[in-house]
């Protein structure tokens, strides 16, 4: 385990500073910790450009896909209790799967099907399911835009929007190729079937509860809500439309307001992208993974979920989607990407880095070598617009000795 040169970790600080005053970011912080230990902590700019309210360490933020994890270990905590195991057919709790179809390879149209395996929750939390996000490219994707199956926090139910997922046939066959998707909002309803709670009532009985993270939610707390953070984007248009990102002529473009957002008032609970919460809180979780479990999961559980669970990186089973890390180099595992090799990600790194991201830009990062846990946070989509991430872990890398 290297330590850290103090000099060199506070360039963190500058680097944020110039995305505030170049308007990339309206405001982020980052934090830091090894051994378990804090040994960095900065935040500027502003949550709110309207109010002027600064960003501060207690804002509340829009973690969006940073959601994914904490679902997946909520889903092996219900498979540590021997109630379920990870080759079920997604379809032995939600019926609208069975007799599953998928496109035909080459397909132009929705209607271009033929049978197909059901996909199993292993699939689903690893996206080798074939089902999509509406902002990927291809025929599924455009299904999913034009009915607007995004598990958005005012959408309908949680199990309404899983069936009319399961209405629509996968993109290909499952196992067979990697793409982003709804895949863990889906592992959030088999949650709910299996434990017959909400998930937000098993996310608080069961992980945010036992860890101290009361403030993260589905729905911005009752007296939180000056804290939370606005949401900007650089695009034109809707701020999740990948497919048609067109940028604006203003980089900062309120997207959705920390008044009128309806977080304040939540109808859906999305497992993979639907948590608010705080940058200490989010750290409480991350340490978690990295220290073995804290007695909600066993180690030898969360080991098995940091693994690569592809037969090889991501790269190599032909994505065509948007993802929140990059994919040569790089495996996934359950709720989260795994380095294999840091010089084809190209990005510094220890093999066995365990991250991901929101679409808000946020990031996190488990180092297993350094014993590192990293936390950024910032509130601008899609979070493809700069390359913040590889920059930070290059700093956090530099800093080390």
């Amino acid at each position: 385990m290297g330590s850290f040169d103090k000099g060199r970790l506070d360039r963190i600080t500058d680097w944020m500073q110039g995305y505030v005053d170049a308007r990339r970011f309206a405001g982020c912080a980052t934090l830091v910790a090894q051994g378990g230990q804090e040994v960095f902590y900065a935040d500027c700019g502003l949550r709110d450009l309207a109010s002027g309210l600064p960003w501060q360490r207690d804002t509340m933020a829009r973690i969006y896909s940073m959601t994914k994890p904490i679902t997946s270990v909520a889903l092996m905590m219900l498979v540590e209790r021997g109630l379920v195991h990870l080759d079920t057919p997604v379809s032995a709790f939600i019926p609208g799967f069975a007799d599953a179809l998928c496109l035909v390879p080459g397909a132009t149209d929705i209607s271009q099907v033929e049978a197909c395996a059901v996909p199993t929750l292993h699939h689903l939390l690893t996206h080798t399911s074939g089902l999509s996000y509406p902002f990927n490219p291809g025929v599924l994707p455009a299904a999913m835009h034009e009915q607007d199956l995004v598990f958005g926090p005012a959408h309908p139910s949680l199990a309404d929007m899983c069936d009319q997922v399961a209405a629509l046939p996968l993109s290909f066959r499952p196992g067979t190729r990697w793409e982003y998707s709804v895949g863990i909002d889906i592992i959030g309803r088999v949650i709910e079937v299996i434990s017959g709670k909400s998930l937000e009532a098993f996310f608080i009985d069961e992980i945010l509860g036992p860890l101290g993270m009361e403030q993260t939610r589905f729905t911005v707390r009752t007296g939180t809500g000056d804290r939370f953070a606005a949401l900007y984007t650089p695009l034109a248009g809707n701020s999740f439309d990948l497919n048609a990102a067109e940028k604006g002529g203003e980089t900062l473009r309120l997207s959705d307001g920390a008044d009128g957002s309806a977080y304040h008032d939540t109808t859906m609970h999305s497992g993979g992208g639907g948590l608010v919460g705080t940058i200490d809180e989010y750290m409480k979780f991350t340490e978690m993974l990295r220290t073995g479990g804290k007695g909600l999961l066993s180690p030898h559980t969360l080991s098995f979920m940091m693994r690569n669970h592809l037969p090889g990186d991501i790269a190599s089973m032909g994505p065509a989607s948007f993802a929140e890390q990059p994919m040569e180099g790089m495996g996934f595992g359950l709720g989260g990407a795994v380095v294999l090799d840091p010089g084809r990600v190209r990005v510094p790194s220890s093999v066995g880095d365990f991250s991901w991201g929101g679409m808000a830009s946020t990031f996190f990062w488990v180092d297993p070598v350094h014993e590192l846990s990293v936390v950024f946070f910032t509130q601008l989509a899609p979070s493809s617009s700069y390359p913040a991430r590889p920059q930070l872990k290059a700093l956090i890398h530099g800093a080390l000795t």
